[in-house]
């Protein structure tokens, strides 16, 4: 049960990405706001859940740039993969930014926005 229930789960959060959103979870208990993969509040430890949709779009944190993109990933010449927060949210989510050559390209602090998910790479997000 639990794994349909994960695999719903899955399936909601791409479909989400698809349309430059990031499925978060909502406590019931204290409002909360907790990426979609957590199964307890982290503040009040509740698991009663409203699911929420929010724009996909929020500033850089921090990346890693890969110049030199390991076995498997050759369809790109290379990527960023970035830790972003969320616009209006205490949510932060990471993801595949491609065409990222140098940290000039990707300032502390750009927009960036979901653009999709991509099963090679999950999230895929674009510079806003």
């Amino acid at each position: 049960m639990k794994d349909v229930l994960n695999s719903g789960l899955r399936e909601k959060f791409i479909s989400s990405a698809k349309k430059s959103k990031i499925l978060v979870r909502s406590c019931r208990n204290c409002h909360t706001l907790i990426l979609e993969t957590m199964v307890y509040c982290t503040k009040c430890q509740n698991n009663k859940f409203d699911v929420i949709e929010l724009d996909g779009i929020g500033k850089v944190i921090t990346f890693t740039i890969h110049a030199v993109p390991p076995e498997g990933f050759d369809d790109v010449e290379s990527y960023a993969w970035v830790v972003f927060s969320i616009e209006g949210a205490p949510i932060r989510v990471s993801g595949f930014l491609p065409g990222i050559k140098s940290p000039s390209d990707l300032p502390i602090g750009s927009k960036v926005k979901v653009a999709g998910f991509d099963e090679k790479h999950g999230l895929v997000i674009k510079k806003f």
